[in-house]
């Protein structure tokens, strides 16, 4: 296993310097799903949400959470991103929505974290522009689908 970079040898949290890094091209893909009631879908999907359109928001609060990821997770390092995608899909037979995330950028650092958050604000805006309507929505899961690029190499997830 590897060891684990944001942490020093005596224990401590820090951010990872990566001046030395070469710059690449590296892509991350983030995906979750939010369950909902028929009903709640239904509404969404007719545009009958008195908020406005549920999947416009959520998509723009997606890529806005991307690009301020460093100021929420606190060793995230502040990216110039060329791509951030959002996209969400309804599937009514199982009464949900996908969200998938993608972002990209040529610079000395992963965008995991910022393809995650992307994904994980986009269903958090779903359920707060539905949760008058339904307050047991479920979350979940969310996962890193694939990530190329960087010392690392690629990775990808059994769902990818």
């Amino acid at each position: 296993m590897s060891q684990l970079t944001h942490i020093t040898e005596r224990g401590e949290a820090h951010m990872v310097d990566v001046s030395a890094k070469a710059d690449t091209v590296r892509e991350a893909r983030a995906s979750v799903y939010v369950t909902m009631a028929p009903a709640t879908l239904a509404m969404i999907l007719d545009g009958q949400h008195h908020k406005g359109d549920v999947f416009a928001t959520a998509r723009i609060a997606g890529i806005q959470a991307a690009k301020r990821t460093w100021e929420l997770i606190p060793l995230c390092h502040p990216l110039l991103l060329s791509k951030v995608e959002v996209q969400l899909t309804a599937q009514t037979e199982q009464h949900r929505v996908r969200i998938d995330a993608v972002c990209r950028l040529t610079g000395k650092t992963g965008v995991e974290m910022e393809a995650l958050t992307a994904a994980s604000v986009a269903a958090l805006t779903i359920y707060d522009m539905c949760k008058a309507v339904q307050k047991d929505m479920v979350i979940g899961p969310v996962r890193l689908l694939a990530k190329s690029g960087g010392k690392s190499g690629d990775y990808t997830g059994d769902e990818a």
